[in-house]
């Protein structure tokens, strides 16, 4: 591993100034110093103040024994460069991002060992008699020293925790995988992959579906860090939100910006075992988003569609019921056709009530009787039987709906008769 070369570390006359054989005398005294240092760094950095077990001791004691000898050897060679001994610190910022620690600690104790071996060490050049001009270039390299192995630590810890960080994505990926998949999850493979991904199993969740735009990535997206298991290289897009119901993280506004106006739909919340369902029911919530059956912006949340969603759910058993119940409208003209299902919806929606049915659809009372009575030719006796009329109150719902017959309706405007 090549060492990181120091910023703004001094290397000139003073660095110089320093007796080699110096190097010699201190390094005698280097396990009584790195005693104290270690003792030191234990007492003012709380993550290595608890009980050491075998390894995390010797890894302390190892780094700081390190450190002491890449000083030492500046001493001897100010122009060296202590590549084994960064290599070491390298591994120990490597081993902080694997355990899944802040590399803070690590950066502390090197400040506090730093500056008491710094301490330890000045006090013998000064009972040496050495002059000023050699104690400075002594600081000097003890910050030189610092900067090296700090510099080694970050880059091993940046190095491992990205190594990290596209491992655990891999994983979460594959847990959603498991959970989303066809048939039954066993709970203990559930919670084995779960613990891999550093997951926390929720009990009930919601599978979010996403309209797909090609120019946003799965890391711009915060819901990820808040716990969502997240795959946008599926199609469509899609998310499983652990416990929707108990957290303000996926609630309301918050979640909307989250999602940057990107148009969703959000599943029904289910125990975790059925996270199959609830992406099914939004997909299909999306599918009816991109036709204009549901709203097609925003954030649409299945449980306030369920009749929506339950009507489109067989399409080709929809169109059945919608061509049947809907069959007498074939017999009038197109624009007849039309207004009449208009009034005819209105009429069942408000309870037979004409004056309503007439402030619905902006016509006067006499109009919607005069349209009553067309229907009541075309009809028959199904529009007083209460089945017929949920038939046709379902037909007539979802065709409004539907994008064509929006598209073909006649503009509302005010009539006294027709």
């Amino acid at each position: 591993m090549a060492t990181p070369a120091p910023h703004g570390v001094p290397e000139g006359r003073g660095t110089a100034a320093v007796p080699p054989d110096l190097a010699e005398l201190l390094r005698a005294q280097l396990e009584e110093v790195a005693d104290e240092v270690e003792e030191e760094v234990r007492r003012q950095v709380p993550e290595y103040a608890r009980p050491a077990d075998g390894t995390y001791r010797e890894n302390l004691r190892a780094g700081v024994v390190q450190a002491l000898t890449l000083f030492v050897d500046h001493i001897a060679d100010p122009r060296g460069r202590g590549d084994a001994i960064a290599a070491t610190y390298y591994e120990l910022g490597r081993g902080e991002a694997l355990e899944g620690r802040s590399l803070d600690a690590l950066q502390s104790a090197l400040r506090v060992g730093g500056l008491h071996a710094w301490r330890l060490m000045g006090r013998t050049a000064e009972q040496l008699g050495l002059d000023s001009a050699v104690v400075t270039a002594l600081g000097e390299l003890a910050f030189r020293t610092v900067h090296e192995v700090a510099e080694a630590a970050a880059a091993g810890y940046s190095e491992a925790r990205a190594h990290n960080t596209d491992e655990l994505e891999r994983r979460r990926r594959r847990l959603l995988d498991l959970l989303l998949g066809e048939g039954p999850v066993a709970p203990a493979a559930v919670q084995d992959m779960a613990h891999g991904a550093r997951w926390s199993v929720p009990r009930q969740v919601a599978v979010v579906t996403l309209a797909a735009t090609p120019d946003q990535r799965e890391e711009e997206w915060p819901l990820a860090a808040a716990g969502a298991l997240v795959d946008m290289e599926s199609r469509p897009p899609r998310m499983l939100i652990p416990d929707p119901d108990g957290s303000g993280r996926f609630g309301g506004r918050a979640f909307s910006l989250a999602l940057r106006g990107r148009p969703a739909a959000i599943g029904p919340t289910v125990p975790l075992a059925e996270a199959a369902q609830s992406l099914r029911w939004a997909t299909r919530a999306l599918g009816l988003m991109g036709r204009g059956i549901l709203p097609r912006q925003g954030v649409v949340r299945c449980a306030d569609h369920l009749s929506t969603l339950l009507l489109h759910s067989d399409e080709p058993m929809l169109d059945q019921l919608r061509g049947r119940a809907l069959a007498p409208l074939d017999t009038v003209s197109e624009g007849q056709r039309e207004r009449l299902a208009e009034t005819l919806l209105a009429w069942l929606l408000s309870g037979s009530n004409v004056p309503d049915v007439a402030a619905r659809l902006h016509v006067h009372p006499q109009t919607v009787r005069y349209r009553l009575r067309q229907l009541e030719k075309v009809f028959g006796d199904a529009l007083h039987d209460p089945g017929a009329r949920l038939d046709l109150i379902l037909a007539l719902t979802t065709a409004q709906k539907s994008e064509e017959f929006l598209n073909s309706r006649p503009q509302h405007r005010s009539r006294s008769s027709e």
